[in-house]
């Protein structure tokens, strides 16, 4: 019994599928890598990770307890913990405040020059994540609201390894960091709710997806297409666009675009739209690998 618990906690926090919790933590790797001191000290690169953990788990638990109504008439959702029964509303609350205590450790744990700020982030971000999961039924693009929630991925760290927002060449690095991962969230939370459209359709909840239409992909390519070249004039701008950049970028800007190529296609399956995010979660990967090579040339 105990072990069926432990397992739909972990299904709460979505700790089963890594490439959710991976995708949220790949913009913070763009960030650390893009500042001044690289590599960047492996504490704090610990702590990120520790408070990206517990902040994607805690709005993973506040999306169920909002939608757990709703949940049970989706099929891709009707086998989620509070959809089903198997945790109650109580526990989850609990849970959603044990992953926010752990998030506030780890911002406390930062460098002191830089904690202020890095609380105030903090702080900024925590309506945004838990007013996302009720977007849907109020906003057309509730897509944009999580993309703006990541969009912080990049300014927490990029503040905690440089003690504030600002930097050379005006802070155009740090704003086109921000920029690439919020078009590439947009875009690829796009397609995630490409796979309910007839769900959210009869249930007459709202989606990017819904809204864009026929147009989705085209939109979904725009984005993956901004994304890689505002990640490049970054890099460029901090003068790190070695050969070592080049050749895992242009291979990741490529493939992002023959990804959103295929979802033009008709008749595809729900599994598609899951392989496509899966696949996001390899391409962002490159392109942080691309950044970390940059940094070492």
């Amino acid at each position: 019994m105990a072990a069926g618990h432990d397992r739909a906690w972990l299904e709460l926090l979505r700790w089963h599928k890594p490439s959710g919790r991976l995708i949220l933590l790949i913009p913070a790797g763009w960030a650390l890598w893009l500042g001044p001191t690289v590599p960047p000290p492996a504490p704090l690169v610990g702590w990120i990770v520790l408070g990206g953990l517990a902040v994607s788990g805690a709005g993973c638990v506040a999306n169920d307890l909002w939608d757990r109504r709703i949940d049970p008439l989706v099929e891709r959702t009707r086998h989620r913990p509070l959809a089903d029964g198997r945790v109650g509303v109580g526990t989850a609350a609990v849970l959603l405040l044990l992953c926010l205590a752990v998030a506030l450790a780890a911002l406390l744990a930062l460098p002191t020059a830089s904690r202020l700020l890095c609380v105030g982030l903090a702080l900024a971000t925590l309506p945004l994540v838990l007013l996302y999961p009720s977007a849907k039924r109020w906003f057309a693009y509730p897509q944009l609201v999580l993309a703006l929630c990541w969009g912080f991925a990049v300014l927490i760290p990029w503040a905690a390894a440089q003690g504030g927002l600002a930097g050379a060449r005006g802070g155009w690095p740090l704003l086109l960091t921000w920029l690439a991962t919020v078009s590439w969230t947009f875009g690829f939370d796009t397609v995630y709710a490409m796979s309910d459209r007839d769900d959210d359709r009869r249930l007459g909840v709202r989606s990017s997806a819904l809204s864009l239409g026929e147009q989705a992909p085209l939109v979904v390519a725009l984005c993956y297409g901004l994304t890689c070249v505002a990640l490049a004039l970054a890099v460029v701008l901090q003068g790190r666009d070695g050969p070592g950049f080049w050749l895992p970028w242009a291979v990741a800007a490529v493939a992002m675009q023959q990804q959103a190529t295929l979802l033009g296609r008709a008749d595809l399956p729900r599994s598609a739209f899951g392989r496509h995010f899966a696949m996001q979660v390899r391409l962002g990967g490159l392109l942080l690998l691309a950044v970390i090579l940059s940094s070492a040339a």
